[in-house]
């Protein structure tokens, strides 16, 4: 649980300070001298939600009598069920076809990534834990 409370707060403060920088980039950068409050708001609370999102729904992964095909197919159900609805109500994503399928293309392409990215960073981390038991043992 303390897990889990650490991590929820960690992703609702890191989701508003991307949601800040953001706004940041949009006002400096960009040609919206001022945003709606409303909006703001908005954007804010789905980027704070999406942060959880992201920050408690690896503890998965720490299930140890889960497979990592179960594992993996928990995280990304929730992961998917749970940011598709954020983007629509924040208006990231508009609710027709050709951006769906855009927005899916390119959450699977991101979420592949990631995944294989931690898969083999994680076994290369076991590897070396292994051969440094190997040498211990000798």
């Amino acid at each position: 649980m303390k897990t889990f409370l650490i991590r929820s707060a960690g992703g609702i403060f890191f989701g508003a300070f991307l949601s800040t920088i953001i706004v940041y980039a949009l006002i400096f950068f960009g040609n919206t001298p001022t945003l709606d409050s409303g909006t703001f708001v908005k954007n804010s609370l789905a980027a704070m939600a999406a942060g959880w999102l992201f920050a408690v729904s690896p503890l998965y992964f720490e299930i140890e009598p889960l497979s990592l095909l179960q594992q993996t197919l928990l995280h990304f159900i929730t992961v998917t069920t749970g940011y598709f609805p954020l983007a629509v109500y924040a208006g990231w994503l508009s609710l027709n076809i050709g951006s769906f399928l855009i927005f899916t293309a390119v959450f699977l392409m991101i979420y592949a990534g990631i995944w294989t990215g931690f898969y083999f960073y994680y076994r290369t981390e076991a590897e070396d834990m292994n051969e440094s038991l190997d040498q211990l043992q000798e």
